[in-house]
């Protein structure tokens, strides 16, 4: 068990319950009995990460917290159990054949379809960026793509081209930052030998294609 998490000195209670010091504290003790301690030192790694980076962004930096301590809430199943939980969950009504036969993508569809039931009042940009952080998607808001960025650049993760991409914070938009953090995933998962997640080919070509754009419109 570590340290109680400590929060930034604007954090009030606002219209979302969610959004309180109380209740993050409360998720931040959960997960802390749901993983492995190393587990924890990453998720809160991922949630201090997200919240610079919404900082820096200009995003809430409050549901970016949130989002980061809930993305790997069913981290500690193993594949036989997480593939179990999706069913029953009910996720082959929302995800196809090929995503559901690849358990390790599937926590964060699982972790988001759990909290929405079991916390009603988690707002759903945060729920979705959860469910977002393994496979990105076709259409990812701004949180989606924060939460996918801060999982990959936590401090916790030792590795040049991570160090690169920590570097880069400072002078990217989220968009391009996005863009390289899903480039290096993807050779990652190559270079491991694993399997692309099933619309992963689709995503690449969509996010070169408004990548062109932008540099086209900067031109």
């Amino acid at each position: 068990m570590t340290d109680t998490v400590s929060y930034p000195d604007y954090w009030t209670p606002d219209s979302h319950q969610a959004l309180t010091p109380e209740f993050i504290e409360a998720r931040h003790a959960d997960v802390a009995q749901r993983v492995s301690e190393k587990r924890l030192h990453h998720i809160e790694g991922v949630a201090q990460t997200a919240e610079a980076l919404a900082r820096r962004y200009d995003l809430d930096p409050t549901a970016a917290y949130l989002a980061g301590i809930l993305h790997d809430w069913d981290k500690g199943y193993n594949d036989a159990e997480i593939e179990a939980r999706a069913t029953d969950l009910n996720l082959q009504a929302t995800l196809d054949a090929k995503t559901l036969a690849i358990p390790r993508i599937l926590h964060g569809h699982t972790a988001a379809a759990a909290l929405a039931s079991q916390y009603p009042q988690i707002p759903s940009e945060v729920l979705q960026a959860v469910a977002r952080h393994t496979t990105a998607d076709l259409a990812m808001d701004d949180l989606d793509k924060l939460i996918y960025i801060a999982d990959a650049l936590e401090p916790g993760r030792t590795s040049s081209a991570v160090d690169e991409l920590r570097d880069a914070v400072e002078t990217l938009s989220l968009d391009e930052l996005y863009y390289r953090v899903y480039q290096y995933w993807i050779l990652v998962v190559i270079e491991r030998g694993q399997a692309l997640a099933p619309d992963t080919i689709d995503i690449w070509n969509r996010l070169c294609a408004q990548r062109a754009q932008r540099r086209e419109f900067r031109s």
